[in-house]
């Protein structure tokens, strides 16, 4: 039995295939009757570490619901960097994006995809991460529930809200704008897609890109009840600490992310509450609780990490090309819910598309610079070629071809 990293910001499944020291088990391939090895090798990077490993196919069974065994591909993690760390609680990682981002190329099928494909259930799953307030005690972790195939009706309350899936790569969608305490933060909608707006269940914190970023910190700084905040605290170098009997959270402002509805004159907007982004971590003795910052900034990309995921069922209607949001039940603290969905709102006052045209994929970044390598070599053949064939005549220079600083003023400016 292996525990498995939901992950919907990439694309393969791979588990641990030898003994490391921050895992508890592995899949020992030679004990596998139905394991066959593709002979493949495989590297996939992710924003905080990464693994090789070598591709191959595996037999699975789901105990609930999906009855069957199905063969799929699976990774044997060999080495890794900063991958499996010490503490955690799972042996590998289930990808759930799209093919497109599939390692060592698209043609190999994701878990998913076979799983639709031989199993015959509809192209859509859902995603209930129950991680608000402190995790149950001694477990580590707080539950949640991952459904293959569909929704399930007692994982969330209210109505589900879908915006469009603007590219079939990761969960790519479509941010609006920003609110800090109700107060928009009045940046360029282009600002919070750059140069992508993703749903992503393996990344942590809520992450933005660095302009964003400096403006939330700012707007909460401004908004909050807290004269003076050390620096180290909005970078994550800092906890915070208050007295076990303090809850801080009401000294912090309301976040809100409006995405576009399918009716793409409408929008509406996901709001978390700050006992999701300001994270209980441990105590300091027996009197002080410490806390983190859930938000941190981003080169690449804004993404919707499991911060703001913890506060919603979050449906993967891929069949339809949309991400749902409904408000979870698990997300409560001390019997408070910390999420909120509200809308529809009028998108008159934001572009008519916040998303830019141009996306360099990783595939094309590959393609071109491949291209570039080509080029470059041919250059660098032909001056090999040149250097070496033999001068067959020489120019023999007379006065009049040598321009110098008197002759440049004067003969050369008649030609």
């Amino acid at each position: 039995q292996l525990n498995i990293l939901v992950d919907t910001g990439s694309s393969n499944f791979a588990v641990a295939g030898v003994p490391d020291p921050d895992v508890t088990s592995y899949f020992n391939t030679k004990l596998s009757s139905t394991y066959r090895s593709q002979g493949i090798d495989v590297t996939v990077k992710y924003s905080q570490g990464s693994w090789t490993g070598v591709l191959g196919t595996d037999v699975i069974t789901i105990p609930k619901g999906i009855y069957g065994s199905y063969t799929i591909n699976i990774a044997t993690i060999l080495e890794s960097e900063n991958f499996f760390l010490p503490g955690v609680k799972w042996h590998g990682i289930l990808g759930l994006a799209y093919d497109a981002l599939a390692k060592p190329s698209s043609s190999v099928e994701t878990f998913f995809d076979s799983l639709v494909r031989q199993a015959k259930i509809p192209n859509i799953f859902s995603l209930q991460m129950c991680g608000a307030g402190l995790p149950v005690s001694g477990s580590g972790t707080n539950g949640g529930s991952l459904v293959l195939g569909g929704i399930e009706p007692s994982l969330y309350k209210g109505d589900i809200w879908y915006t469009p899936i603007k590219e079939e790569w990761y969960y790519q969608v479509e941010i609006l704008k920003l609110e800090v305490g109700g107060q928009n933060l009045q940046l360029d909608c282009r600002e919070y897609n750059a140069d992508k707006a993703i749903v992503d269940s393996g990344t942590t914190l809520l992450r933005l890109p660095q302009k964003v970023f400096s403006a939330v910190v700012q707007a909460i700084a401004r908004t909050s009840l807290i004269q003076e905040f050390s620096s180290g605290f909005w970078t994550g170098s800092q906890l915070a600490c208050w007295d076990k009997t303090e809850r801080p959270w009401s000294l912090f402002p309301k976040l809100s992310i409006y995405l576009r509805d399918e009716n793409s004159s409408r929008s509406f907007r996901i709001s978390i509450l700050p006992q999701l982004y300001i994270q209980p971590i441990l105590g300091i003795g027996e009197n002080l609780q410490c806390y983190r910052f859930g938000i941190s900034s981003s080169m690449n990309a804004l993404v919707i990490g499991a911060t703001v995921m913890e506060g919603f069922y979050v449906i993967f209607d891929r069949a339809q090309r949309r991400v749902g949001f409904a408000v979870s039940p698990c997300a409560e603290v001390d019997g408070s819910p910390v999420s909120e969905i509200e809308g529809p709102f009028t998108t008159a006052d934001v572009a008519s598309n916040c998303v830019s045209s141009v996306s360099f994929h990783e595939p094309v970044l590959w393609i071109a610079s491949y291209a570039l390598m080509s080029l470059c070599g041919i250059i660098l053949l032909v001056l090999i070629i040149l250097l070496l064939i033999p001068p067959r005549c020489q120019h023999r220079y007379t006065d009049n071809d040598v321009v110098n600083d008197e002759s440049s003023l004067v003969r050369h400016r008649w030609k």
